[in-house]
């Protein structure tokens, strides 16, 4: 068994090797020295926004090869380790092993967030479909797990808009993750999510099914213009409420933006500034105009091509059965989970894992 052992240690420190061929880390090193050195330019605040987006990019690129580079001395450590074991070692190195072969899987996860935006901050959008009420209070669910989820990652959460329901939940949300890789794992959960429960807003005591809709576009960098003409933009500015009509604050801070020939709109009332409040409208503006562009590239290239699909709501990517059993599946991957609690608590990364090693999202 000790033999076996060795030699899972041996093929893991080779795949770890892999993975940072795969990570091209010489590469993002010799980066992370250009970044470091524009870093200390004594101009290099001149351009906040700039200064900021460079600041990420480094940290994001360090805090990888670091990890790689502590998984890499910790294979090496454990390898001279198994060299010098006896039997009775064995149950705890197989325990260090295994600790070791997660920390090498999660890492080969993030090779796989290679898309052009995938290390982007994510948008995603949380829309009510068919169900009323109960798909309302299902779109608020979707809410609070991705928070969770976010916040699980050390992210940052911001809600510029939310629109409530009447009697319970909301009609829809907007929210701004800010991390490393958030649009990369978060473009995995665009589609329809279907709930069926049991409805707590009918006396009936029947099962319900509830719909609602996750969209999920990336933040645009400085690095990618998209040009709007400050001609085309019409600014309204209004009093933020929540739940019921009761007024957040008594100033009209709340900010909306419509872009008029497109007809997109873009708003944000969670801060106080009025400032504040348009600046994240505009974050969202520019990434929805940017994602319309290139929906408008495709479909011209689709019709080029002779290719036609249906227009419609979109694909079910997900159920949520509450009653008469527990179950979660992720149509697309056959991904199940039976505790649906954790799940709406945010722990999803399986579901994610699996989309992305199958190559989706």
């Amino acid at each position: 068994m000790l033999d076996e052992l060795k030699k899972e240690a041996a093929d893991l420190s080779e795949k770890i090797v892999k993975i940072g061929e795969y990570l091209k880390i010489m590469d993002q090193k010799k980066r992370i020295g250009e970044l470091q050195q524009k870093s200390q330019a004594a101009d290099l605040w001149k351009d906040p926004s700039r200064a900021k987006a460079l600041l990420q990019e480094l940290k994001n690129l360090e805090k990888r090869a670091e990890e790689w580079e502590r998984l890499k001395n910790q294979s090496e450590e454990f390898n001279l380790l198994f060299s010098m074991a006896q039997e009775e070692d064995e149950p705890g190195l197989k325990g260090e092993i295994e600790n070791l072969k997660k920390q090498a899987a999660s890492l080969e996860l993030t090779a796989l967030l290679s898309g052009e935006y995938d290390q982007n901050n994510a948008i995603l959008a949380i829309n009510a479909g068919a169900g009323g009420t109960d798909a309302q209070d299902w779109a608020q669910i979707l809410l609070r797990m991705y928070t969770r989820w976010a916040e699980s990652k050390e992210y940052k959460v911001e809600i510029p808009e939310i629109s409530y329901g009447e009697e319970a939940g909301i009609k829809g949300a907007t929210l701004l993750i800010s991390g490393p890789y958030a649009y990369g794992y978060l473009k995995c959960e665009k589609g329809i999510h279907r709930l069926v429960r049991i409805s707590p807003f009918s006396s009936e005591g029947k099962r319900h099914t509830s719909f609602a809709s996750v969209e999920v576009i990336p933040e645009i960098t400085e690095e990618i213009e998209v040009v709007i003409n400050p001609v085309d933009l019409r600014i309204d500015t209004y009093r933020a409420s929540g739940p019921g009509g009761q007024h957040v604050n008594k100033t009209d801070s709340a900010v909306r933006i419509t872009h008029i020939p497109t007809g997109i709109v873009a708003q944000s009332q969670s801060d106080r500034s009025q400032q504040a409040n348009r600046e994240a409208a505009m974050k969202v503006l520019k990434a929805r105009l940017y994602e319309q562009l290139l929906a408008e590239r495709k479909e011209k290239i689709e019709e080029l091509r002779g290719e036609k699909r249906a227009i419609e709501w979109g694909s079910q990517i997900r159920s949520y059965v509450f009653q008469p059993y527990t179950l979660v599946k992720d149509h697309r991957t056959g991904v199940e989970i039976g505790n649906v609690q954790a799940v709406i608590d945010g722990e999803i990364d399986p579901f994610m894992e699996a989309i992305l090693r199958k190559g989706g999202g």
